[in-house]
């Protein structure tokens, strides 16, 4: 892989796009999505989160690239644009593991 140059602009947009994942209910709306597209009223069920608030959630992510769009009939459905968006949350959660090893080292050896 390139390494692209880190340039002021670029580092905004991908610091915008960190800034969209780390909010919990948006990772809650992914992770749901991982299974396949759903409407926004399957969402608020299987989620928990309010109407409203899923659906602002959903068109930031839409706007930013992380989930697309289709409507048929009255329905719009949402799905995954992107699945490498999992692949940060694997890193993230290998790093968790890391770090609880290491803790349980040390307060094993007390």
């Amino acid at each position: 892989m390139v390494q692209a140059k880190l340039t002021p602009e670029l580092l905004h947009i991908i610091a915008e796009r960190f800034k969209a994942i780390g909010e919990p209910a948006r990772l809650q709306i992914l992770n749901t999505l991982r299974d396949g597209e759903r409407t926004v009223t399957e969402l608020v069920e299987e989620t928990g989160l309010g109407q409203g608030n899923v659906s602002k959630h959903l068109q930031l992510l839409h706007t930013l690239g992380f989930v697309t769009r289709r409507k048929d009939g009255l329905h719009v459905y949402y799905a995954i644009a992107d699945r490498s968006v999992f692949k940060l949350c694997d890193i993230m959660c290998g790093r968790l593991e890391a770090e609880t090893s290491a803790r349980r080292r040390v307060l094993a050896a007390r």
